[in-house]
């Protein structure tokens, strides 16, 4: 039963994330309580993380018999690839607009709607996939040990990035029309593919043309 509520846990954490972060839900905030449109992003982050710590506590208080444990060369080869995780999620920090990710520069400028108003960027990783950092977390979560508890923790949080993007670039789309359909042929989207890495060319090109789009916009 330990295992079934968590796993309900994750599945109430996942849609209560993907509600506040729907644009009718914005829209909805921005045209009901414009004043607190500025600190949406803020608000919606904190959510993210509080609702995140019982989940986090659950997995690890949960007990469960090892189902694998990674050992020797195995081992090795799993903390390397965490650590280079890690270290994509820190180098690639530097390529987004963090402010608006986290939601300090809405709050900041006093924006007047909930929405985002970050640009189209394609960073070195966005050449390989089009959600590095969800890529990133996958490759964090299954070179981990894993039990029972793990196992429905990793499980619920992979289905979740899949169709968690699939959400996202519904918005994506919407917003940068045709630039991004273009981008989402080229890329893959959570596994990276070695015949499909977009070029530094034709990354500046979607850039420029999503550009000159936002001026006719």
């Amino acid at each position: 039963m330990a295992l079934f509520w968590l796993a309900c846990g994750w599945v109430a954490y996942a849609g209560l994330h993907s509600l506040l972060a729907a644009l009718t839900v914005k829209a909805w905030v921005t045209q009901r309580w414009p004043r607190f449109a500025p600190s949406y992003r803020l608000t919606y982050n904190a959510i993210a993380i509080v609702a995140l710590l019982p989940l986090a506590w659950a997995t690890y208080a949960t007990p469960g018999d090892w189902l694998w444990r990674w050992t020797g060369f195995a081992a090795w080869i799993a903390n390397i690839l965490t650590v280079a995780a890690l270290a994509g999620f820190w180098l690639s920090s530097g390529t987004y607009d963090m402010g608006e990710f986290l939601g300090t520069r809405p709050w900041r400028d006093k924006r007047s709607d909930a929405a985002e108003h970050d640009g189209f960027r394609i960073s070195p990783l966005h050449r390989l996939v089009r959600h590095p950092w969800y890529a990133l977390g996958l490759l964090l979560i299954w070179t981990r040990d894993m039990n029972a508890p793990f196992l429905v923790s990793a499980v619920a949080i992979s289905l979740y990035f899949v169709i968690g993007s699939r959400l996202e670039e519904r918005k994506l789309e919407a917003h940068f029309g045709a630039v991004y359909r273009d981008y989402k042929e080229k890329v893959p989207g959570l596994i990276p593919l070695p015949w499909k890495v977009l070029s530094v060319a034709a990354a500046k090109d979607l850039i420029q043309r999503s550009v000159q789009g936002a001026g006719h916009r």
